[in-house]
This record gives C-alpha cells, sequence and structure tokens, in this order.
C-alpha cells in the first residue's frame, strides 16, 4: 500500500519526570496503529513501566535506544497514579500484555498480519495457536525463537531479517525481554518502515497460560508486582523492591510537588 503523506494528527501528551507519555487509553492505541498501518506508516510502541521509567530517567543510553518510538504508553498503575498527583492524568494503563491479546485481534479484524518473534522453547508457537484458535481469521506470516545470544552473530541476524522481510508482517511481537528486545527492534524495524512492532516481555507466557496473569482485581489494585513477585522471586525482588519502591516514592513526591508548583495563584 502507498504511503498516505497526510500527516497524522498529534496525540496527547503526559510528562512524568521528563518522560513524554502519549495519553491515550489501550483502545485508542490499538485504533491508531490499525489507522496508520491503514495509511502505510509502521511504527514502534513501547510501554513503560515503573522500572523503564527509572531507567530512562537515570540513563542516558536508554533514553537514547526509546528515542524512536511513536507511542509511549504507560504500562504500569504507579505512573497513572503519578499522572493524576501531578494533575495531569493519563487516562488507561495500557500494558503491553492486554497489547499482546488485542492487537491479534485487532490484526484479525483487519485482514492484516502478525509475526511472533522470540520466548523460550515453544511458547511462541502455543501462543500462536491460542491466538489462531481465538481468531479463526488471524494470519500468522511467522515465528522465529532465535537462540541464544543470536543478537551478535551475523549470519542469525541475517537469516532473521531476510525471514522477516520475506513474511513482510503488519505486527511483530518480540518476546525478548527488555533491553534487548528494544534493541533488536531498534535494528530490524528500518527493514519493514510499514510494519508495527511492541516488545512484550514475557507475555507470551500469559497468552498460552504458562505465567498466570494477577486476578483483574489485582491488577486494578495496582498490585500486579506482588503477584508476579511471588511467581518469580528470585528474578524480580531486587527490581520491585531494592530499586522499583524508592523510586517509586520519589516519582510520587515529585508529582505532588509539580502539581503545587504549578498551582494557580
Amino acid at each position: 500500500m502507498a504511503n498516505d503523506m497526510t500527516t497524522p494528527a498529534p496525540l496527547p501528551t503526559v510528562n512524568l519526570m521528563g518522560v513524554t507519555l502519549h495519553a491515550v487509553t489501550r483502545d485508542q492505541c490499538v485504533d491508531h496503529i490499525f489507522t496508520e498501518l491503514g495509511a502505510g506508516r509502521g511504527g514502534w510502541v513501547i510501554t513503560p513501566n515503573l522500572d523503564h521509567l527509572r531507567r530512562l530517567v537515570r540513563d542516558e543510553k536508554t533514553r537514547e535506544l526509546y528515542s524512536g518510538a511513536q507511542l509511549m504508553v504507560a504500562d504500569g498503575m504507579p505512573l497513572i497514579w503519578a499522572s493524576r498527583l501531578q494533575g495531569t492524568p493519563l487516562p488507561q494503563r495500557v500494558a503491553g500484555s492486554d497489547l499482546t491479546v488485542h492487537l491479534p485481534a485487532a490484526a484479525a479484524e483487519h485482514g492484516r498480519t502478525l509475526f511472533l518473534l522470540g520466548g523460550e522453547g515453544d511458547v511462541a508457537h502455543r501462543a500462536a495457536d491460542v491466538l489462531t484458535k481465538r481468531h479463526p481469521n488471524l494470519q500468522v506470516v511467522g515465528i522465529d525463537v532465535p537462540p541464544v545470544g543470536f543478537e551478535k552473530d551475523p549470519v542469525l541476524m541475517a537469516a532473521l531479517t531476510r525471514k522477516l522481510i520475506e513474511a513482510k508482517p503488519d505486527v511483530v511481537l518480540v518476546a525478548l525481554g527488555s533491553p534487548k528486545q528494544e534493541k533488536i527492534i531498534k535494528q530490524l524495524r528500518d527493514q519493514l518502515p510499514g510494519t508495527w512492532w511492541l516488545g512484550i516481555g514475557i507475555s507470551f507466557s500469559f497468552v498460552c497460560g504458562e505465567v498466570h496473569r494477577a486476578p483483574r482485581w489485582v491488577q486494578k489494585l495496582g498490585l500486579e508486582w506482588l503477584h508476579r513477585l511471588a511467581q518469580e522471586p528470585r528474578r524480580l525482588a531486587r527490581r520491585y523492591l531494592l530499586d522499583g519502591l524508592p523510586f517509586a516514592l520519589a516519582l510520587m513526591i515529585r508529582a505532588i510537588r509539580s502539581r503545587w508548583v504549578h498551582q494557580p495563584q
């Protein structure tokens, strides 16, 4: 499809600690992606949670890595709470794990194609089976589970690039963990300028039921991190407890101060 040269209308944004996030709901995010696909434009959506925000604030390399994204939406209730405290509320949490379900649903509805990249073992294949059973019209045009260290092997990277170019997917879900998935997306996306990319962490495991998400009421309370911590304490304890909690407190204090400073006198 030829590119539509019309400039898309800018999406509303909110600034948290110097990081710009798009103030859209999950459905608005999905609609924007497929509107852009319809205009022949690809892109990259990133879903920063508290840990990503911490790295964005403190690490220049992370800011540079994320700088090419067209959409930045908040995945994490602390970010939503902070936006409300500073008087610039984000409308909704937009979780990457939710987009992993809703983007394939929209792809099936719009006749668009999907490529699954990453995951451990056969989890990507099992996720594809689940998604195609849910959405019989969904076209999964490729699945690739590269070996550990593939990103350092020019031969493997060239093979992956060829596979993606031949498949010409509209949407690529990349399950390689952060920041590896963002580095891979940044490296590959110029080869497919009409494709949308999303890094999804372990979300293939959520889709096929290998790892269970917290109940919806726990998610709404912003306590999904406790559920994850209970499932993977060794891997997540430092991120959530030693790094996450102090940064969350600093974020809330900064939000309250920002609201106080900017309120009308």
